[in-house]
């Protein structure tokens, strides 16, 4: 087996270009798209007709899929956001469908295009602009842009009224900062109405309006698995003076996580997600019947578009962990799916690809492996769940592989780096610790107050688990690999727990709490770092406590720092911080560590040449300190 056989893996693999984002246009005949076939992200316009796909960006969206876009409901042009390298800073502009494009909305801090008027004349906006992400309210004809919204905490979501008359959004006034209220108010922002559902502590937001204007689509988790619920707003938009909630109807057994989407047709039906698991599947609701129809996919992710074909039929995103994103049309009637847009494979196969399998395990966040940074008593046990990636390698290296978030979870979605993993020889663990999405409300606030404790401690426990369990995954060949907040438990993992690691990789990671708190973005600020562990001058000591740069002298392994010079979500403060703390503890670099910094590019890049770059970084490391004799999988190497 060559070098160039191995490095044609490498590139292959991150060559493949995805599908991102569809959107359906109004006439329901062309479908807008993110793809990145030339090398980067750029949108496109697919014809449902006669199968063509035309480029319309030029370089001129960004990099990586953070932001979607909408279509005009004229269906002349789509409005899409611009940023500078990754930074996330971003512009509204509108593009004709002949590529041409213009600037819409520009101001300072981050903008997000939450809603386009059915009009044509209005556009519904998050921005950062003052501070803190508030809505705004751009009128397309003038020009002009009008603050709606001036809230301490963070405004997430905003749909327009399909009137355009009133908006609605969800926010926290209350001194519990996991809180989250939907609210109603009128166009230009007066008369906010806290529609009083959902109990203190739960999040309630709106998804949709119904066509009639009457009703709402929103998701709540008071009932600690997220459901869906319609409020009637015939009766004043809100809850009745004298405090009682807006009528809400329910839907769903209370059996999974669900999480409303959109309306369909006249507003008879709406689809929601459902989460099993590691599988994600739409479901069709019947709003008079509240019968509920799980649309038939295979084990993977799956959404639905909003929006119908002109023949009537749902566009629906599907992907499993050995198969690529793909388009399809699904028709209701019969529960059939056809193939619109193919995932696109290059030299290899589906079948070349690993499916994985569901593992679990009792855990007490309490590993048998000692703790170097905090001790911990047990904490409550929970069946803990993951996905074991088998390699075929015997004896197989292990990459222990924490997902981002933390608010996420771990699902069977097709990832060119875990398959690019599989072909080096290394297995690959992902553990849905506790604070992963999928399982609740409760579940989920298991992490508050707690980062670096009970989930780290799942984390070494899945490790220990698979060890134990899998004689064939080779214990002194183990590292942990993550990013953003899996970035964050790589470096935890790292000073908590080194004697399981013989190297880790820590990619746009969190090592400073307090850095992280002052010089992440401000939404980020509340919703992330408030909502998660207070404030730094109430909560000092667990911001310090859990901050793993102060435990630098613990690292025990190799550890490679990568992250971006633009990332406005986790800044490149942290991997230098990081950096400077083991320079003063005396490891150097080049030998205890490895550096690098990545220009032009935020927190990851969607770019086929940065992608062939990181796995080019990660591939080097990991052969050098644990390396899998650089013998490739039989099925991808031929």
């Amino acid at each position: 087996m060559s070098d160039s056989d191995e490095t044609d893996v490498l590139r292959e693999l991150a060559k493949l270009p995805t599908i991102a984002s569809p959107r359906v246009s109004p006439d329901g005949e062309t479908v807008a798209l993110y793809y990145d076939v030339t090398g980067r992200n750029e949108l496109h316009l697919y014809d449902l007709d006669d199968g063509s796909l035309e480029q319309l960006s030029d370089g001129d969206v960004p990099r990586s899929v953070r932001a979607g876009f909408k279509w005009d409901p004229s269906g002349d042009r789509l409005f899409y956001h611009r940023d500078e390298a990754g930074d996330e800073q971003h512009d509204v502009w509108a593009m004709s469908l002949d590529g041409e494009s213009e600037p819409v909305v520009e101001m300072d801090g981050q903008i997000r295009l939450h809603d386009v008027g059915e009009d044509g004349e209005t556009l519904l906006l998050g921005s950062s602009r003052d501070g803190q992400m508030n809505l705004y309210r751009h009128d397309l004809p003038s020009g002009e842009t009008a603050k709606l919204t001036d809230y301490d905490r963070a405004v997430n979501a905003g749909e327009l009224s399909p009137d355009g008359d009133r908006i609605a959004y969800a926010t926290n006034e209350t001194d519990t900062y996991e809180n989250l209220d939907a609210y109603v108010a009128d166009a230009d922002g007066a008369n906010p109405r806290n529609l009083g559902v959902g109990d203190l502590g739960a999040e309630v937001v709106p998804t949709d309006w119904g066509p009639d204007g009457e009703r709402l689509l929103i998701t709540d988790n008071s009932a600690d698995l997220g459901r869906a619920g319609i409020v009637d707003l015939g009766g004043g938009d809100a809850a009745s003076p004298d405090g009682d909630a807006a009528d809400v109807t329910w839907f769903g057994a209370g059996e999974f996580e669900e999480s409303p989407s959109h309306f369909l047709d006249d507003g008879d039906r709406f689809v929601a997600s459902r989460t099993r698991g590691a599988v994600t599947v739409p479901v069709v609701y019947d709003a008079e019947t509240g019968e509920g129809r799980e649309l038939d996919f295979p084990a993977g992710v799956a959404s639905v578009a909003d929006g119908r074909l002109a023949d009537d039929r749902l566009l629906a995103y599907r992907t499993t962990s050995s198969r690529r994103p793909e388009l399809v049309a699904y028709d209701l009637s019969a529960d059939e799916t056809e193939t619109l847009f193919d995932a696109e494979y290059g030299p290899f196969d589906p079948d070349d690809f690993v499916e994985p399998e569901t593992v679990s395990f009792a855990s007490d966040g309490v590993p048998e492996t000692p703790a170097r940074a905090v001790d911990h008593d047990p904490y409550e046990e929970f069946e803990i769940e993951g996905l074991l990636f088998d390699s075929g390698r015997r004896p197989s290296p292990l990459i222990v592989n924490p997902h981002g978030g933390p608010r996420h979870h771990d699902s069977r979605r097709f990832s060119y780096r875990v398959q690019f993993l599989l072909s080096r020889g290394y297995s690959v663990l992902q553990v849905n610790y506790r604070g992963s999405t999928g399982r609740g409300r409760e579940f989920v606030q298991e992490l508050y107050d707690d980062w670096g404790g009970a989930e780290q401690g799942d984390v070494a426990v899945g490790a220990e688990h698979v060890l134990d369990e899998y004689d064939w995954l080779d214990e002194d060949r183990v590292a942990v690999y993550g990013g953003s907040y899996g970035g964050y438990s790589a470096n935890w993992q790292m000073v908590q727990y080194p004697d399981l690691y013989a190297a880790g990789v820590t990619w746009v990671g969190v090592s400073d709490l307090f850095d992280m708190y002052e010089n992440t973005m401000p939404h980020f600020r509340t919703e992330l770092m408030v909502k998660n562990l207070g404030e730094p001058d109430e909560n000092e000591a667990i911001y310090r406590e859990r901050s793993p740069v102060n435990y630098v002298e613990n690292v025990d392994a190799p550890l490679l720092i990568v992250h971006g010079v633009n990332d406005p979500r986790v800044p490149v403060s942290q991997a230098r911080i990081l950096r400077d703390a083991l320079d003063d503890a005396g490891f150097e670099e080049g030998v205890d560590y490895e550096y690098e910094e990545l220009g032009e590019e935020g927190h990851g890049s969607g770019d086929i040449d940065q992608k062939i770059r990181s796995l080019e970084l990660l591939d080097d490391f990991l052969d050098r300190k644990i390396g899998a004799e650089r013998t490739a999988v039989a099925s991808l190497e031929g």
